[in-house]
């Protein structure tokens, strides 16, 4: 019977999770230790008055009273605006991390420590598609300071910490989980948030979330609030991303990312069945630039890449992130399906440059009417891409293919959000340079079975592939 009660409590210890950290006593020890890395930040700028300005009215006018009073006494006075929000010290010499958007367009930044202690600080560097920026303060003698840990490593679920200063009260304490891991919330083209419900509020912006361990493995950025304050979702961007951006920032004073040259897209459903495509995992490529990394290893159009530097591509999603953390210059392997064939080639990295605005493109004459060529089958109206289309939807000279006049919205093509204006560029892989040739080709695929049409869209200067299916 002994015997028995001692195998069965064996056996349960075995049988229960392993590695399960459960909730601390109190965080209290944790936050004492964290504390003093956290600062509050506050900035000023000088917006410029309104170009208001007093009517011009008759001598002694009874209106004169009423512009005075409406406009006030300060209307052509320029205002001096501050904002707060928080950060935290990375190196005791004194290294700062904010987010860009507590620093943005300030004239003048001010530091201030848990002792009320306050330098100004400069301005190393800012990235605007992370959100991040880097601060340095001369302090007299080393300060207190916190590292990057291992964002990777935080499991739905875990404890975490938020320390900032919300609505500029102080330093502030708050504890939860992470509740969700590479959100997506639409902030920039890197975004892979990890979501909390440790309370965030305004002015915490900048400041870290910490795992139990006192590692910084997010950046408090945002949170999804109908009200402004906190209702339990906040958004931290992950250390691992946050990592290589500073310190690019410290070395350079700017973000230096990879670029391969290519147009990507995600596969829906109907765009893996009109490529005849097993998976819908992997980042399509809908357009590459000439004479880019991509298009001198030999990628083309319709590749579907799955894997890169030897890291999978589940999305479309992770391949920008993990070409722009690839260094300059670095050649490695790009894995595609080509007409579902598995293919490697070997891809130079370049940097990804900033380029100008473009520029407006020449007058062109006026639109004149055209026949029109409607597919019925998918709902659109196309016409010829001559002067008059161009200049009807403000197409560059350099667009090619066939214009969409109409799309009747009970059709598949309005499902799929096709729209006047757009250029259909191919259809099912084969250009197409009138409506002719498109409706040829539709009722080619049409007789033949094919029960999603594939078109290659063009909208803006934006390539993308759609599968529209057969009404």
């Amino acid at each position: 019977m002994r015997f028995s009660a001692v195998l069965c409590a064996v056996l349960t210890l075995i049988a229960a999770p392993a590695f399960a950290r459960g909730a601390p006593d109190s965080f209290a020890d944790l936050s004492a230790k964290l504390l003093p890395t956290v600062v509050n930040i506050s900035t000023s700028q000088t917006l410029k008055a309104p170009s208001q300005q007093m009517p011009q009215l008759p001598p002694g006018s009874p209106l004169e009273d009423l512009f005075k009073n409406f406009l006030g006494p300060n209307a052509t006075t320029p205002r001096h605006v501050t904002s707060l929000g928080s950060g935290f010290v990375i190196d005791p010499s004194g290294y700062i991390v904010t987010n860009n958007h507590v620093i943005e367009d300030s004239e003048q930044i001010t530091v201030q420590f848990q002792d009320g202690t306050q330098m100004p600080a400069k301005l190393i560097g800012r990235d605007t598609k992370t959100d991040l920026a880097l601060l340095k303060v001369a302090p007299k003698k080393p300060l207190p300071a916190t590292h990057f840990g291992d964002s990777d490593k935080a499991r739905i679920g875990d404890w975490v910490i938020a320390i900032g200063d919300p609505f500029g009260i102080g330093s502030t304490v708050t504890a939860g989980i992470v509740s969700a891991r590479n959100r997506d919330i639409s902030a920039g083209p890197y975004d892979d948030f990890i979501q909390t419900d440790a309370p965030i509020n305004k002015g915490n912006s900048g400041g870290p979330l910490f795992d139990m361990d006192g590692n910084v493995i997010g950046i408090n950025s945002a949170i999804f609030s109908p009200s402004g304050g906190s209702v339990g979702i906040g958004f931290a961007i992950p250390s691992n991303l946050a990592r290589d951006v500073i310190q690019q920032l410290r070395q350079f004073g700017v973000a230096r990312r990879g670029w391969i040259g290519v147009r990507i897209q995600p596969v829906s459903q109907d765009i893996a069945e009109a490529f005849g495509l097993s998976t819908t995992q992997g980042a399509l490529i809908a357009d590459v630039t000439k004479g880019g990394p991509a298009a001198k290893a030999g990628l083309a159009n319709g590749d579907l890449v799955t894997g890169f530097d030897g890291k999978p591509i589940t999305d479309s999603r992770s391949l920008p992130r993990i070409v722009a953390d690839t260094p300059i210059g670095k050649t490695v392997a790009i894995d595609v399906l080509r007409r579902n064939r598995k293919a490697t080639y070997r891809i130079q990295i370049a940097k990804l440059e900033e380029g100008p605005p473009d520029k407006p493109g020449p007058k062109l004459p006026p639109p004149s009417p055209k026949a029109k060529t409607r597919l019925s089958q998918l709902g659109l109206s196309l016409g010829m891409l001559d002067p008059a289309a161009r200049a009807k939807f403000k197409l560059a000279s350099g667009v090619q293919g066939v214009v969409v006049l109409d799309v009747n919205p009970a059709s598949p093509a309005a499902d799929k959000s096709i729209q006047p204006g757009d250029v259909i560029v191919e259809v099912q892989n084969q250009p197409v340079k009138s409506p002719d040739e498109a409706e040829a080709r539709l009722a080619a695929d049409a007789k033949a079975g094919r029960k999603v049409e594939l078109l290659l869209i063009n909208r803006g200067g934006d390539m993308r592939y759609v599968g529209v299916p057969f009404g």
